[in-house]
This record gives C-alpha cells, structure tokens and sequence, in this order.
C-alpha cells in the first residue's frame, strides 16, 4: 500500500480524500493556490505546499508543476479527485511515466471515454444502447446544421470533450442551430480546448440514472447500484438519491450489466460512472462515462458501507476488488444536496464574497457534511461555486426525506446568496415527494418553484428575530459596563429605562421585497413583551450553536439565528428566513446604477460585446457575454431602446457591479 499520496486538487473533495488517507495512515500531501492559502483543506493535510496563482490554469492545472512536487517530497501516488486533471489523458500518462501512480483509470481508457463520439462507438460494439444521433468525424457547421435535420428536433448540441453540463445546449427548432452551435463550441473551446461536437435526439422528460462501477488490474469488474440525478438546473445535479424510484427491478438488473459490460469493454481500472438517459417508459441509452469518482459519491457509500476512496487506493495499488457482484448490498435510502454560493432569483448566478456565518448540522451516522470552507472564508471567482455537500441516510425514502429537511433546516449561510430556500421548496413539493420529476422538471417548473420558495414570514419568526437583536444588545451593554467606573448606572439598563419607568421601543425589519415592518416591545432580561394585537409575552432561552427557544403562548420553540451587521437568518421548523434590520431614518438605497445600466453580475471576462453606441435593441436582446465561476452568463436587455455607451471590450475582465452598458432616456 501507498506510504504517501497527493491529492491534485482543492476543496470539498480534497478533505473527502485526505480524510480516508488518514484512516488507512498514509500521509497526505495537499497542494494549494494564492487563493487557497488558508483554504481548509490545506490545515487538514499533513503537508501543504503552494503551486501557483489563485486561476486554476496557473496552479491546479499545471502538471509540470505537480509532477515536481510530487518527485520532490516523494510520494507514491497521485489522486486527482475529480475536475481539474481528473480526466486529463496525458497527466495520466505522465505520472507513470514519472515513477509515481495515478490513481484512476489508465490514459487509454480516458482518451476511448472522453471522446463523445469514440465512446458511442465503443457502447455500441459492446451492445450498450446509445442515443441515436450524429458523432462524426465532420465538423463543418453546415453539414452539422444538415445532419440535425436527420436527427430532428428537439435535439442536443454536446461538445465532444464536455461534462459537468458545459459545452451542452438543447435546441427546439432549426431557428436556433446557428446560435446554438456557435455558443456550444466557444464554450467547449475555453473549457476543454476543443470544440468538436456530437448531436443527439433530445429524449422527451429524461430521467438522469447512473451506475457507480470498478474494476481491477485482475479482471474483475462491478457496478455498486444506481444514483438518480435528474433534478438538475443547468445540467447541473442539485439532489441526487439511490435507490432510484423510477426504476423496477428488471430495468435496475439490466442497466447494472451495461454498466459493468461498459467497464470491461474497456478494462477500466479503478472507479467510473456509467450515465444513462432513461425514457418515461423505463428504456435507456448510454450518455456518457465519466472516468473519476463523482461528487455524489456519498450517497453510494452510505447504502452499500464502503469507502469508495480506499476502493480506489487499493484497486491503485494492485489489489483485488473488496467484494465480489453478490456480495454488493444495498440498505435503506440516501440523498445528497449541493449548497451552492448563487442566486436562484437571478438565473442561479454565481454569488462571491465572505462567509461571515456558516453552519452546518451535526454529522452522526444518517447524516454526513462534505465541506472544503470554514466560516471566514472566501468564495472566490476562480471556482466552483459550491459551498458543502449534505448526505443523509434513512430506512426507507420517506424518513431520509425528512432528514434531509432537517440538515437543510440546521445549515445556515450569511455573507453570499445561496440555494438553501430553493433546496428546501424542491424538498417538500409534492412532486417531488411523489417522484413526478425530469431533467427538465426545474428549467419548466422554475418561476413556480420561485414563487413557491417565497413563503410568508410567520410572526413566530419575527418575534425571534427580535429577540435576537435584543439579546445581542443586552450583551453589547454588558460588555461596556463591565469597563464603566460606575457599572451600576441607569444608563447601562437596556430594557428602555427612563425616569419614570420602562418604555416601549420599536425594531424594524424587511423581509424579501415587501414594506418595512415595525414591531413594539418591551424587554426585562429574558422576558419580553410583544405589543401585537394584543400583548403576547415572550419567555427567551438563549443555548449553544446560535440557537434560542421561546417559549410562546406556553408552548416552547427552537430557532436557529444568526446574524451580521443588519442581516439576520432565522430557521424555524426546517425553513430558513432571511431579514434584515431597518433604520426607519435612513433612505433606501437600492438599485444602484438604475434600471438604465447594465452592471456586472459578478466578476469575470467579457468574451463578446454584441452592441455598440447608438445601437437600436429590444427587451431580451443579448448585448454581452460573461464568463464567470466556468459558465458563460448573457446579459440581455432590461427594455426596448436605444445603447448612450459601452463602457467595455470583449477579454476585458471586469469586477462586479462594474457599469458595462447605459442606454439613451427617453427623449
């Protein structure tokens, strides 16, 4: 076995692969960016050494630089996790090359499954199904616009070195090829460095279905069940569950065996994901392999109990597989969730900037958080956005539902928009309760779901807040007092004194978009008065972990509150609400800019400026594209009009809230 491993790269997944190093007591060896220089992988390995600039392509992605360090501090083998060089041939090649193992498959097997087209191929001659479509060796725009009228619409545009949903576009009508093509293959280019692509038959309300698979340098090969991944914005997975409740046990038994043959038609070494597209009537093609350990792996070790990162150490090292097919078992139902750092108000636009406040629920046996930040840290421009995976373990689905509403409850975020409210919609809708869903289901369903996670703010809630910010001043108070020369002073007494006894005062807060709301109370140490309709009195109890009970009308509740500055976040009965504190005597101030600019989402580059002074466009035009956290995000306009100016150039990188675009007024 391996005395010492590096992992090539940062994160959630980072911590996940050191944390099996040290059960099995190899040394780990971290790597990190100007960025990660504090990052929480880097304090949990036992040596850390720097590689580079914050981008990935001036750090993470140089294997020279990798490979150096590696021979330098002399390790044994190389983990890629997943993203980055995961999938990159020839660092695969290299490593061996260089005396020190890649723990993965071999390059041949990634260069046979990283090719779209190869790949489809190769399905097919091992009787997998494929999707019918076009992944020829032609790439001329209009002989791939004259083979999409032989597939028929709607189809799928995906570029041939793509995955993680970039480099994908599905078409509706012939109107939209053109555009489309163009689109998929500048993305494809930045991201992959090749902008080839395949065209496949859109298959109508897709399920997403996956199959965990191994293999060995002795010739054996498993799959370990199915994950279901179909609830997905962007092409992007956002809760993932095994078993699948899609599937019937015929169906399940024959997509296993594809899977494995898939495998073994490759002699594929170590961990991969066959994924499958399946029909509403259970039929499924092969989509794509990808040759890694995937994020959702959790929810595969928690029904079968197997660390699939020591699978991968020892399959590396020359071992047999752990278990044989029969002996692979499955138990009760599992989920994961991605906290992601973005906005599902705004098109699900990365969010950056400090994580002020970060909780997560309790880790026991039914419930696992994957993590790569701590509360303080940054989520930069450079990375993925996402912010922890939650991975919850039940008997049946119904009970790991229920905890899963519990984790999201108890995980609490201040300092970056985030997806939480959205994740706890989907978590309680009926549909998705009822398993009436798609890969589709989110992209159709959105403005409702949206609608839906705007829920009212319960008076309950509000009564916390209050109390919060009336604890919290009570404590501020206390602190200064215990400096006064006279701590006894009536001025140190925070529950409103005055001359001739207590008196009411007034907080105000704004929830979401709606009006300032004002709320009158009277405070005595942990009893508070609300003046409401009619007096409702508020017993407070403050404990551990940003956690406060009150007990209201005689009964008792929990809540979970934090706060920064004027922001606050109270969960109540698993559902987080986000308020902030108002000064009733300062102007709004919102909207900076007007409804006139176009202002910078967020830091990136502009990869294309589509309007010029002067220029006539109408509501929706896009007039630029921004390329930010590795997707590429239109701006469109906001209304019929007419371009003043454009303060801005394609390759320029610009910061957020940075005016790119004002229009002429009106006349």
């Amino acid at each position: 076995m391996f005395k010492k491993v590096l992992i090539a790269n940062r994160g959630e997944i980072a911590c996940r692969v050191i944390s099996t190093l040290k059960k099995m007591g190899i040394t780990s060896v971290a790597v990190y960016s100007d960025a990660d220089r504090h990052a929480r992988h880097v304090k949990l390995a036992d040596e850390a050494y720097h590689i580079g600039g914050s981008r990935p392509d001036e750090s993470y992605l140089k294997v020279d630089t990798l490979l150096t360090l590696a021979k330098r501090v002399g390790v044994d083998a190389i983990h890629p996790a997943y993203g980055f060089l995961s999938e990159n041939s020839a660092f695969a090649r290299a490593c061996p090359e260089a005396g020190i193992t890649f723990i993965g498959p071999s390059a041949d097997s990634i260069v046979k499954m990283g090719a779209k087209d190869a790949a489809k191929a190769l399905m097919e001659a091992a009787d997998v199904p494929v999707v019918p479509g076009y992944h020829g060796k032609n790439q001329d725009p209009a002989y791939l616009e004259e083979q999409a009228g032989h597939v028929g619409f709607p189809l799928l545009i995906k570029a041939v070195s793509g995955g993680g949903g970039k480099g994908m576009r599905v078409v509706n009508e012939a109107a939209e090829f053109a555009s489309s093509l163009d689109s998929v293959k500048r993305e494809a280019t930045n991201a992959f460095g090749d902008d080839r692509v395949l065209l496949e038959r859109y298959i109508s309300k897709p399920r997403h279905i996956e199959f965990q698979v191994f293999g060995d340098s002795h010739g054996h090969y498993v799959h370990l069940h199915e994950r279901e991944c179909s609830l997905q914005r962007r092409h992007q997975k956002i809760i993932e569950e095994t078993p699948s409740p899609f599937l019937d046990e015929e169906t399940r038994q024959a997509m296993g065996i594809a899977a494995a043959n898939a495998a073994r038609a490759i002699s594929y070494l170590g961990a991969g994901t066959i994924e499958f597209i399946v029909g509403e009537d259970r039929s499924f093609y092969f989509m794509e392999m990808n040759t890694r350990l995937q994020v959702e792996h959790p929810v595969t070790e928690m029904v079968t109990g197997q660390d699939l990162v020591e699978w991968q150490l020892r399959v590396a090292a020359g071992e047999p597989l752990p278990l044989k097919q029969e002996e692979i078992t499955s138990t009760g139902h599992s989920f994961e969730t991605r906290l992601y750092a973005e906005n599902p108000n705004n098109l699900f636009l990365p969010s950056t900037g400090k994580l002020h406040h970060l909780r997560f629920p309790q880790a026991d046996e039914n419930c696992r958080v994957e993590t790569g930040v701590e509360e303080g840290d940054v989520i930069s421009v450079f990375y993925d956005p996402m912010i922890a995976k939650l991975v919850v373990w039940g008997e049946d689905r119904e009970i790991a539902r229920n905890r899963l509403l519990k984790a999201l409850g108890e995980s609490g975020i201040i300092g970056v928009e985030n997806n939480i409210a959205f994740l706890e919609t989907l978590a309680t809708h009926p549909d998705f309760i009822e398993n009436r869903i798609d890969t589709q289901y989110i992209d159709a369903k959105l403005e409702t779901l949206l609608e839906e996670s705007r829920v009212e703010l319960p008076e309950n809630v509000l009564l916390a807040a209050s109390v919060r910010l009336l604890l919290d001043g009570q404590k501020a108070v206390s602190t200064m007092a215990a400096t006064a020369d006279d701590s006894n002073s009536p001025w140190f007494d925070t529950t409103g004194w005055r001359p001739n006894g207590q008196s009411e005062r007034s907080l105000f807060f704004r929830y979401e978009e709606g009006d300032d709301i004002e709320i009158v109370v009277t405070e005595h140490d942990n009893h508070f008065i609300f003046h409401l309709e009619n007096d409702l009195d508020v017993l407070a109890e403050e404990c551990e972990n940003n956690v406060v009970r009150l007990q209201i009308n005689g009964s008792w509740e929990r809540f979970i509150t934090l706060r920064n500055d004027d922001t606050l976040l109270v969960s109540w009965q698993n559902r987080w609400y986000a308020l902030t504190e108002v000064n009733p005597f300062e102007p709004n101030l919102t909207d900076i800019g007007g409804a006139s600019n176009i202002i910078a989402p967020m830091p990136g580059k502009l990869l294309k400026v589509l309007v010029k002074n002067g220029d006539a466009v109408t509501e929706g035009q896009p007039l630029a594209i921004l390329e930010a956290m590795k997707m590429e995000h239109t701006l469109t306009a906001p209304f019929d009009g007419e371009v003043d100016q454009v303060f801005c150039a394609e390759e320029d990188f610009v910061e957020a809230d940075a005016t790119l675009i004002t229009f002429a007024e009106e006349s």
